[in-house]
């Protein structure tokens, strides 16, 4: 076919409703489906950032395979039930009807549609019934979220055996890499300069090209660290700052201490989202909503009951085992709710356009499962909305956040993994679903953590808040516009954490004043000292992390160096437990170490 015919079809595609719905296609996906059209090949990958409308585009090809009858019906693969009837929907509206009720165990449907909707784990459950109806008339098979036909190797060689026979397969993702070695069925690896078999995308468009473009919104997450402290079951108490250099099972502990219902850290954390939340529906998104993700229904739950103390509504709450829980997620999204709790039934696909404030409190940490939940809060409606999104201050989650913008392949080879800094048995855990907590949970007891604003991370860069000084410079952050092109965000975090940094070079330099005026009065005969209160051990302390946390804030904006490198090479150098645990003579030795330098 021409490029010319290319062309032609596309714009037939566009203008005959009884094809596809009236809505104009993007420019990528007006791209990728004249690159499909050129060749029409039998297998074809495209890679779109979540809210990038891969939907539609799938629905665009299935119309002009239908047209010219290249196929005569469609079976569109999800993850989820709940997926599969989001599809339904959407094609019914391009005037593509499929069943989404379809059942393995009746194994028909009516003539009016023109094919089926299943999840990865029905066809799963009867590999040979569906390729069988794969084979029995010419089809296409839409494989949505691909990635999930690597969950595990039966779901993999499932998929492989009921749709080799399809006459074309058009797989979409918004993620299209995995921690793991499974191979995902029908899609080309090529070898990378490392040896690695590398999933190599017909087409592509991702986070940052769909920013240029206006098609997503701009995320800004605000990190939270913050002193946590536990028991183990031994008997030992220990703590640490959420953000310092740890080992794993600190920052575990640490985390999921943080994380813990009955603490300091949630309720501080949720009042921050819920008044950035307010501030958005005042300021150009009335609708506006809010997501938290929880590791688990006992905490889902706990969270539900603060966020009602906070906000005065009851939030709605989606676990997996509620049968009406598709229902609950799609009610929201057409209602003025202000929050949605969620484990993880609203982590991959779901469309709920009008979520902008998201409350990251789970213990998942994978790539795959951070970049699946952001994606629920980047779908964009009219120019200049933003979505905040607030974490825990955790090295691995900050380095997520970064890389927003960075494409990823699914990449086969445990050595690229170990090189990309992944551990196996942390990915697995990170990945393991669960409703309840698990014997980790149980080995130890949250003692409370507190909460304090960290670092706002945007279009990659790291604008430290300078000193946690007051609850002002948090408000500054959450007081950001709520309708700012991306530009204008990077402007406006930029000029204040210039302020900022102003700020604490000020404070820095009335303290050499004052300890010169008050080495100089103790010098004078006579001299008394100051007649102040003497400090007591706990406010000396406080004091002491406060201007250790402000001088490392004033270091990092000036190396660039992050904060967890700089607390690490202060304790290499100077010695000790982290800043949590350490005594009035190491944090006073670091904070003299982090001046000289």
């Amino acid at each position: 076919m021409s490029e010319t015919q290319v062309d032609q079809s596309v714009r037939s595609v566009l203008s005959d409703p009884s094809q596809a719905n009236d809505k104009p296609l993007r420019d990528w996906q007006r791209r990728a489906l004249t690159r499909y059209l050129t060749n029409k090949p039998r297998d074809f990958m495209a890679v779109a950032t979540p809210g990038a409308g891969k939907t539609t585009f799938g629905l665009r090809v299935a119309a002009e395979l239908l047209s010219d009858r290249t196929v005569e019906a469609v079976t569109v693969v999800t993850p989820t039930e709940h997926l599969k009837h989001q599809w339904a929907l959407a094609s019914g509206g391009a005037g593509i009807p499929l069943d989404s009720e379809f059942s393995n165990s009746d194994g028909t449907t009516s003539g009016d549609y023109r094919g089926v909707v299943l999840t990865y784990a029905q066809v799963a459950a009867h590999p040979n019934l569906h390729r069988l109806r794969t084979e029995r008339r010419k089809t296409l098979v839409i494989l949505d979220e691909i990635h999930h036909a690597g969950d595990a190797k039966s779901w993999g060689d499932a998929v492989r055996e009921a749709f080799t026979p399809a006459v074309r397969r058009l797989t979409l993702t918004g993620t299209p890499f995995r921690s793991d070695d499974n191979p995902i069925p029908f899609v080309n690896y090529e070898t990378d300069s490392d040896g690695a078999q590398r999933s190599k995308a017909d087409h592509s468009y991702g986070y940052a090209d769909a920013l240029r473009d206006g098609v997503v919104r701009p995320v800004i997450f605000l990190a939270y660290s913050g002193e946590a402290r536990w028991r183990t079951n031994a008997g030992d108490e220990f703590s640490a700052r959420l953000g310092e250099p740890l080992t794993a099972e600190q920052t575990a502990r640490a985390w999921r201490t943080a994380l813990d219902p009955g603490g300091e850290w949630i309720p501080s954390v949720l009042q921050a989202a819920d008044t950035r939340l307010t501030q958005l529906r005042r300021e150009g998104m009335p609708d506006a909503g809010g997501l938290v993700i929880a590791s688990d229904q006992k905490s889902a739950r706990a969270y539900a009951k603060t966020l009602q103390r906070i906000s005065g509504a009851e939030p709605v709450v989606v676990v997996s085992d509620d049968p009406q829980a598709s229902e609950r997620i799609a009610e929201f999204a057409e209602s003025d709710d202000r929050w949605m709790i969620a484990v993880r039934m609203v982590s991959e696909g779901v469309d709920v356009p009008r979520l902008a404030v998201g409350v990251y409190a789970t213990s998942a940490s994978t790539p795959l499962f951070f970049a699946q939940v952001i994606g629920r809060f980047v779908r964009a409606r009219k120019p200049g909305e933003t979505a905040s999104i607030f974490l825990p201050s955790v090295p691995v989650l900050l380095d997520l956040a970064s890389q927003l913008e960075a494409d990823r392949d699914h990449v086969l080879g445990k050595p690229q993994r170990e090189k990309e800094g992944w551990d196996d048995q942390e990915l697995a855990e990170a990945n393991r679903q669960r409703d309840e907590p698990g014997e980790e949970e149980q080995a130890y007891t949250a003692l409370g953590a507190e909460a304090e604003l960290d670092q706002v991370i945007y279009d990659g860069s790291s604008f430290g808040t300078a000193a946690f000084a007051t609850t002002e410079e948090e408000q500054d952050y959450l007081g950001l516009p709520g309708l700012l092109e991306p530009d204008q965000v990077r402007a406006l975090l930029q000029q204040r954490q210039q302020q900022q940094v102003q700020e604490v070079d000020k404070r820095e330099q009335q303290h050499k004043a004052a300890e010169t005026a008050k080495a100089a009065r103790s010098a004078e005969p006579g001299a008394e000292g100051d007649k102040q209160r003497p400090q007591s051990v706990q406010e000396r302390l406080k004091a002491l992390r406060k201007e250790l946390n402000s001088l490392v804030a004033l270091y990092h904006q000036r190396t660039g160096k992050p904060y967890g490198v700089i607390h690490g090479a202060l304790r290499r150098t100077c010695g000790g437990p982290p800043t949590a645990s350490a005594t009035i003579e190491q944090l006073e030795e670091r904070i003299a170490t982090l001046r000289s330098w």
